[in-house]
């Protein structure tokens, strides 16, 4: 790697960071309480949901697809998980089964891609329908209420001290990194991302590695929605409304590129931090919600932009 790429690639990793940095410090500056620990504690926990998904979100980006149904998988995962909840079954079962759940739905998104060599945004634009609309045929529009007695599922977003779900997450983020880095699988999806034919040519099982990472993104849409019941104590069908654009924009502002072929799981992270950072930072500062959407659009505009310059002088 030549002095030039990896300057590039050390940009690429630092920018969004820096973004972060600078958004924080001058929320603080406005408003002193913006740097306590609780607030440091609440942002970190917002972040959960999103950056799980994002997590899964990056390896499908990074091999060239995108899976625009994820909000609505994470609903539907959502209702499954609280439906197990309401039937008295085992925690630990209920965590294998909503994540089995996840990667299967991720799984048809892949197969129809790969399978009938459709685009990604069409079949997860339709997927995105189904989901969501079986979310709410299941649930009669209604949300499942999980019962009083249940409590352990409080600890995981809420509770004393650090929330087992940003521990969850951080060990996600460190198990990919060094999955995406150091392994043959991680290096076949930049592969596949780069140049799909050239792969093929290579020899590698391009159809097999796409059906996976979808599989897997879906697999994390189903451990982000176990953190979301966790939070709301209920399955409702009408969560997660929206979520796929800010888990698409956590990636693409941790530098990942919708070209293919770029991104990291830690940026992801950064990305899905800097929005959260953004929207409490506006609302404790009384910033008016229509602002904040302004202001976050932006920055993913900006994000886009810096993409398309970034390539346009490779």
């Amino acid at each position: 790697m030549s002095k030039a790429t990896h300057l590039r690639s050390m940009l690429a990793m630092l920018g969004p960071f820096l973004a972060l940095l600078v958004v924080y410090v001058i929320f603080g500056s406005l408003n002193s309480r913006f740097f306590t620990t609780d607030v440091a504690l609440n942002i970190l926990t917002q972040t959960v949901i999103v950056a799980t998904a994002a997590i899964g979100m990056t390896l499908i980006i990074i091999s060239g697809g995108i899976d625009l149904s994820v909000g609505s998988m994470i609903a539907l995962s959502c209702v499954f998980c609280a439906w197990l909840t309401t039937k008295g079954m085992d925690p630990l079962m209920i965590f294998a089964a909503t994540i089995a759940f996840g990667a299967f739905c991720g799984a048809c998104n892949g197969s129809l891609t790969v399978k009938l060599k459709l685009l990604p945004f069409i079949v997860t634009l339709g997927t995105m329908q189904i989901f969501r609309g079986a979310a709410k045929v299941a649930t009669n529009g209604t949300p499942i209420n999980l019962p009083t007695t249940v409590s352990a599922w409080k600890p995981w977003m809420g509770g004393v001290g650090l929330p087992y779900g940003v521990w969850m997450m951080l060990a996600l983020v460190l198990l990919f990194s060094l999955m995406l880095r150091f392994t043959r699988f991680g290096r076949h999806i930049f592969a596949v991302g780069s140049n799909e034919l050239t792969a093929t040519l290579c020899g590698l099982p391009v159809a097999r590695i796409k059906i996976l990472v979808y599989t897997i993104g879906g697999a994390m849409a189903g451990l982000a929605a176990i953190m979301n019941m966790a939070k709301s104590s209920q399955g409702d069908p009408t969560t997660a409304t929206g979520m796929e654009l800010d888990v698409i924009a956590a990636v693409v502002i941790g530098g990942a590129s919708l070209s293919g072929g770029e991104g990291s799981v830690l940026g992801a992270l950064v990305g899905a931090l800097l929005m959260t950072t953004i929207r409490n930072g506006c609302g404790m500062n009384g910033i008016p919600t229509p602002w904040t959407e302004v202001i976050t659009g932006a920055i993913i505009v900006i994000a886009v932009i810096i993409d398309r310059l970034r390539h346009r002088k490779a």
